[in-house]
C-alpha cells in the first residue's frame, strides 16, 4: 500500500520534504512503520518521492482512532494538538472545504505546516474541494502524509490521485454517503485509503448515517481477503456507540470530531473511551 521504497527517476523541484526542515514533514529513516504493510500497490511513479512510513495497524489488523481537527479549538489548537499526541492518538484528521463543493469554509495550506510544526503524527488530509489537483503540491509541501480526494470532485479523480503519489503521499479517495461504493472500484488497486462519508460533508457535530455501514461492508467485499489492500476509514458522527458498529462494518480508521474534542471530558478520557468502546464490542462479537 505505501510506496514502494527505493524508486528513482528525475528528482522534483522544490525541497525535499523529507529533510525535516521544519516546513514540511519531518524526517524519514525509510522503515516501515509498525503495521505498515509496505507497498505493492499500483500507480505510484518512477522518481517519485517515498512516502513516510505510518505507524497504523495494517489494514483489517484493528481499527484505530484519528481525531478530526475540525472539531478543536481553534483558539487552542496547539494545545489540543499536544494533548492528542500525549494520549496516543494514530494520527491527525486535518478537513479542508473550499465553501463550493462542500457549504463551509475552514482552513488550508498554511494551518496544516503550522500543524505539522507541532506534531511528528500522521496528518491525514481530507480535501472536500472542487477540482482539488490544484491544491494538492501546496498541501504536500505543508506535511500532508495522506491526502484524500472525492470522487465527486474531479472529473480526472485518477490523474489526481496519480498526482498525490508523485508529491510522496499516501492517496485516498472520498465517497459521499449518496454516492455508491462502486463508483470507487475501479480505483481500489490503485489507492492506499478509502474514505467513506458517514454524514453529509461540511459540518462538524451531525448525526451518524447508518447506510455508510452497508457502503463499508459492501467494499470490504470488493478487497481481497489476504495481501496489500486499502485501508477503510469512515468519518461522521462516530462516537461510542457509533465506533463499534463501524468497526465490524469493517473500517480501520475511524475519524472522530466531536467525541474527541469536547467540554465533557479531557481529549486523553475522550480517547480511551472510544477506544474502551470499540474494544469492549470486539471481545464480545460472536
Amino acid at each position: 500500500m505505501p510506496r514502494r521504497q527505493g524508486q528513482e527517476g528525475p528528482p522534483r523541484s522544490g525541497p525535499d520534504r523529507r529533510a525535516g526542515d521544519g516546513g514540511g514533514r519531518p524526517a524519514v529513516d525509510g522503515t516501515a512503520g509498525a503495521g505498515d504493510p509496505g507497498d505493492d500497490r499500483e500507480g505510484a511513479q518512477a522518481g517519485s518521492p517515498v512516502a513516510r512510513p505510518l505507524a497504523w495497524p495494517a489494514p483489517g489488523a484493528g481499527p484505530v482512532v484519528l481525531p478530526s481537527l475540525l472539531s478543536a479549538d481553534f483558539a487552542r489548537l496547539a494545545e489540543q494538538v499536544r494533548a492528542a499526541e500525549a494520549a496516543g492518538a494514530a494520527g491527525l484528521h486535518l478537513d479542508v472545504m473550499d465553501g463550493h463543493f462542500v457549504p463551509n469554509l475552514t482552513f488550508g495550506p498554511p494551518i496544516i505546516a503550522a500543524v505539522r510544526r507541532l506534531t511528528s503524527l500522521p496528518l491525514d488530509v481530507h480535501l472536500m474541494v472542487e477540482r482539488p489537483e490544484a491544491l494538492l503540491p501546496a498541501v504536500a509541501e505543508a506535511g500532508a502524509d495522506v491526502v484524500t480526494v472525492h470522487v465527486e470532485a474531479t472529473p480526472h479523480v485518477h490523474r489526481a490521485l496519480q498526482m498525490i503519489r508523485a508529491l510522496g503521499c499516501r492517496a485516498g479517495v472520498a465517497l459521499n454517503p449518496g454516492t455508491p461504493a462502486t463508483a470507487v472500484e475501479p480505483l481500489l488497486a490503485e489507492v492506499d485509503l478509502v474514505l467513506v462519508m458517514s454524514v453529509n460533508p461540511g459540518f462538524a457535530g451531525q448525526a451518524f448515517l447508518p447506510l455508510a455501514l452497508d457502503k463499508l461492508r459492501a467494499l470490504r467485499a470488493m478487497l481481497p481477503a489476504a495481501g496489500p489492500r486499502p485501508w477503510l476509514e469512515v468519518d461522521g458522527g462516530i462516537d461510542p456507540k457509533t465506533a463499534p458498529l463501524a468497526a465490524a462494518a469493517g473500517a480501520d480508521l475511524l475519524v472522530a470530531g466531536s467525541a474527541v474534542f469536547n467540554q465533557r471530558a479531557p481529549v486523553e478520557a475522550n480517547l480511551a473511551r472510544l477506544r474502551q468502546a470499540v474494544a469492549t464490542s470486539a471481545s464480545t462479537r460472536p
